[in-house]
């Protein structure tokens, strides 16, 4: 049996923050998604399997989940 904490140290993953810098980019899903300032607050944008435009919070990456490289 784990300690707890040794438990904690696996349930934590590496690099679980999203990154603030303008410009970054991050993967979710196979698409792209770009942080861009749109109307005076910062979005995640990308686009759909369809091509069309998708403005993403950082809430909804967190819940989709992402990673810094592409994994299909």
């Amino acid at each position: 049996m784990r300690s707890m904490s040794e438990t904690s140290k696996v349930a934590q993953p590496v690099g679980d923050k999203l990154p603030t810098a303008p410009c970054s980019v991050v993967w979710s899903r196979g698409h792209a998604y770009v942080l861009e300032p749109v109307g005076g607050r910062s979005r995640w944008m990308g686009v759909d399997d369809k091509g069309r435009a998708v403005a993403l919070s950082g809430a909804d990456l967190q819940h989709r989940g992402w990673s810094r490289t592409c994994k299909r």
